[in-house]
């Protein structure tokens, strides 16, 4: 594989794509699920294309209440796009749903962004020259 991809691409590192599709090509998004499906039904649905290795329903953590979407993990690709063609658009407990291959978490911190410290009198002038007040 690594000859293959020198190759290809003239180095013999996997690039950034072929790292992030590793390992989630045969994890599925599910969005537009009912608030009613439970990890098992979402299961039985999407077992008929293949070996479910996990359903997961993505809950709330204040009200305990499905956010409408979830993950199902096959057991191989193929299983994953079978699932993709026949699943995405069909209605499940009563709502069309949306599957798509599932994309790799982003990097995020969240919360608050740290203050450093006042702001120096230079960006003080910047940001009142750009609003039109004196400072």
């Amino acid at each position: 594989m690594a000859a293959l991809r020198r190759l290809i691409t003239g180095s013999s590192k996997p690039s950034f794509l072929l790292i992030s599709r590793r390992g989630i090509a045969s994890k599925l998004f599910v969005g537009g699920l009912s608030f009613y499906t439970t990890e098992k039904g979402l299961s039985d649905a999407f077992s008929q294309y293949g070996q479910v290795m996990e359903a997961k329903i993505v809950m709330d953590r204040v009200s305990d209440r499905s956010k409408g979407f979830g993950f199902v993990t096959y057991a191989s690709e193929d299983e994953a796009e079978k699932a993709i063609a026949e699943m995405n658009g069909k209605d499940l407990n009563g709502r069309a749903i949306f599957v798509d291959y599932a994309k790799p978490k982003q990097n995020f911190s969240g919360g608050m962004p740290i203050a450093r410290g006042p702001p120096s009198d230079s960006a003080n002038k910047i940001h009142f020259q750009d609003t039109g007040v004196e400072n």
